[in-house]
């Protein structure tokens, strides 16, 4: 299926998979699901999250303990997809264990699971010349990361390269909660908006709902991912309760910005 914002903003929820365990994570992203979230990005645990803050970090660690790999993760896909059809779904990878597997089965297997698209944290988009040759030919959409630090010259090279949405990045530095948003995102998504008609969703450090809600006043999604591992950390035994209270009401405020634009 194509990877499409029905409403805007759109709720972007990312997942560390495999933490605590992958039934688990099938379980909280399906909770996730249910309480509103749009598109779900399946966090591949990786040795050296070199992009993401201690929370991920931490849930990283505890999901490669139990061997969490990314071919689990492409099968934990495909049982979401056999359960939840609207969503799109996004793996949300390092390049390393993408490339361990190689990048035409990655496609192959990724599009096989119902895998509408796949962020690659490392892999700048000057370099990406033969994943998205495979991502094209599998009918994937790859999705680039845009900071605030980047010329127009990149980020048009970004936006032209992106399908999907583009997801602009509200910081610079690591993923985590912070109390305030940075005055230069806004300017971020009005440089992207001169440059593609693509969505674009902005992520990196939106941790509640007021910081949702003052996101998305100007951007298409909004993406929250270490507020949702944290919940999962402080929730032991009834994660996907919790995850699903706390997508509630996000997706209540998304809701809210959605009938007041139309």
């Amino acid at each position: 299926m194509p990877l499409t914002f029905y409403k805007k903003p759109a709720l972007v929820a990312y997942v560390t998979c495999g933490d605590p365990d992958l039934p688990a994570t099938r379980d909280i992203v399906l909770a996730a699901v249910e309480a509103g979230a749009d598109v779900i990005e399946l966090g591949v645990p990786f040795s050296d999250p070199v992009a993401d803050g201690p929370v991920i970090q931490r849930a990283s660690e505890r999901a490669l303990k139990h061997g969490t790999s990314l071919a689990q993760v492409l099968t934990l896909a495909a049982e979401i997809r056999q359960q939840a059809q609207s969503p799109g779904l996004i793996v949300f990878s390092y390049l390393n264990p993408i490339l361990q597997m190689g990048l035409e089965k990655f496609c192959k297997v990724a599009r096989h699971a119902g895998v509408d698209g796949a962020l690659v944290t490392d892999l700048p988009v000057e370099e990406a010349a033969e994943y998205l040759s495979a991502m094209k030919a599998h009918d994937l959409s790859p999705v680039f990361l845009a900071a605030p630090t980047s010329p127009d010259e990149r980020l048009k090279r970004i936006a032209e390269a992106s399908r999907g949405f583009v997801y602009a990045v509200a910081r610079t530095g690591v993923t985590g909660q912070r109390q305030q948003l940075a005055e230069d995102t806004q300017k971020l998504v009005k440089r992207l908006r001169r440059l593609t008609k693509l969505p674009v969703a902005v992520g990196f450090g939106i941790s509640n709902s007021e910081q949702f809600a003052e996101v998305g006043e100007f951007a298409d999604a909004v993406v929250v991912g270490s507020a949702i591992v944290e919940t999962i950390e402080r929730n032991r035994g009834r994660e996907a309760a919790a995850v699903g209270e706390f997508v509630k009401k996000l997706s209540a405020v998304s809701s809210q910005l959605s009938a007041a634009k139309t």
